[in-house]
């Protein structure tokens, strides 16, 4: 319905994820330890003391940041005494596991279900029925396909989810039987079951010298997705400050800004999954206000709207600038020796793709990537921070003495 639609799966599994991100950080040296458990710390003026446990015994780090990327039960968080507000819902219980189905009930058209006396069910779609909700997910490289099922008010079996509690959860959920065998290959298998649900935001995000990202910092529910972007943005936009403070080089309050741009964003997302989960739920009031909402998204802006919501296409920050595209997400852009705009990203570095080849009059733009293809956005030259926002824009045919300054209070303000 949108021909430039922002929203889109990538089928990664999260261990090929955090594989690439490890191996990513051995290539920057950085240690990572396994086994090690922070026990406290105090802050000061100039840094922050650890006191770690570990294999060997107990030691201490001193450090100029401690950042809590430590999940939801974040110690950092509890230790720091930053208070993680919310509700908690005990009236779920979600079930998930590798299982095998029936070849034949694979629509090979689709890649979906088709399951007699029910119909199809679409593959990785959130299908939900007036009993609960059931999810199909084949993800390639998978040992089998992810079956899942979320049911409203319903006994849970004490112990362990076996693959005959998920079956008969499902057939509940569907109204008619489903097979589910063993999955094949040597896993990991994924069997889990979950009762209720926390949706938390902390109350600041950064305390002294301590700051939170990810899950540390927020917990919701995990439909539509969000929280694995949301938690790598929070990190991608803390790691160039913090940089920048490590080297010296940051503008005053650059790292405050850490905050005033990532909690909003985490605002929105709560806000979004608790409106997905109320549309989730069983009973007919949902069924009725589901079909206003189908009425609603006839509208293309409608759609718009809900799917750059959903996709993070909406976020804007303030940088500053008045220029329509000063404080968005970079447009993907192909540069003239064929590489693509979020390539540049690599390096850590902000970059100036200039389309006038003009003199900008500013010693970091020298170092900075030349011209791109023609744009296909309506600027003429665009700052880009190492997060990939927009730092700065402009629409001048050419560079001139306001087009100039304006760069270089950019660099200054956002960039130091």
């Amino acid at each position: 319905m949108l021909d430039d639609n922002p929203l889109y799966l990538l089928q990664v599994p999260q261990r090929r994820i955090e594989q690439m991100l490890e191996e990513r950080a051995a290539e920057l040296g950085v240690e990572i330890r396994r086994g090690h458990e922070l026990t406290g710390f105090t802050q000061d003026a100039d840094g922050v003391s650890l006191q770690v446990g570990g294999p060997a015994g107990p030691y201490t780090i001193r450090t100029r940041y401690l950042v809590g990327a430590d999940g939801g039960h974040s110690v950092v968080r509890k230790l720091a005494g930053i208070a993680f507000p919310g509700v908690t819902t005990d009236t779920t219980i979600a079930r998930t596991a590798h299982a095998a189905v029936p070849a034949g009930l694979v629509d090979p058209a689709t890649g979906g279900l088709d399951l007699p006396g029910y119909g199809p069910i679409p593959p990785f779609l959130h299908h939900r029925t007036e009993r609960g909700l059931f999810v199909y997910a084949p993800l390639p490289g998978a040992p089998a396909p992810l079956i899942s099922t979320m049911e409203w008010n319903q006994q849970d079996a004490e112990g362990p989810l076996t693959l005959a509690e998920l079956e008969a959860s499902a057939r509940r959920v569907l109204g008619v039987p489903i097979a589910l065998g063993p999955p094949g290959g040597e896993g990991p298998h994924l069997l889990r079951k979950l009762n209720g649900g926390n949706t938390r935001l902390a109350e600041r995000f950064r305390d002294g010298r301590v700051l939170l990202v990810g899950d540390a910092a927020h917990v919701h529910s995990a439909i539509g997705g969000p929280g694995l972007n949301l938690g790598l943005q929070d990190a991608v936009n803390l790691g160039w400050k913090l940089a920048a403070e490590a080297r010296g080089t940051a503008p005053a309050g650059l790292l405050d800004t850490y905050e005033s741009e990532r909690r909003p964003v985490a605002e929105r997302v709560v806000m979004s999954s608790r409106a997905q989960s109320a549309l989730i739920a069983p009973g007919s009031e949902v069924t009725g206000l589901r079909a206003l909402f189908t009425e609603l998204l006839a509208d293309p802006r409608n759609v718009r709207r809900i799917a750059e919501l959903m996709s993070g296409a909406d976020v804007r920050y303030e940088v500053g600038d008045g220029h329509p595209l000063a404080g968005r997400w970079a447009p993907d852009l192909e540069l003239k020796d064929g590489r693509r705009l979020a390539e540049l990203a690599r390096d850590g570095r902000p970059h100036l793709i200039d389309f006038t080849g003009g003199d900008w009059g500013h010693p970091a733009a020298a170092g900075l990537p030349g011209s791109a293809a023609p744009c296909t956005v309506p600027c003429t030259a665009l700052l880009v921070r190492p997060d990939g926002y927009v730092a700065w824009a402009t629409d001048v045919a050419e560079p001139d003495a306001a087009s100039r300054a304006s760069l270089q209070a950019a660099l200054r303000r956002g960039l130091g």
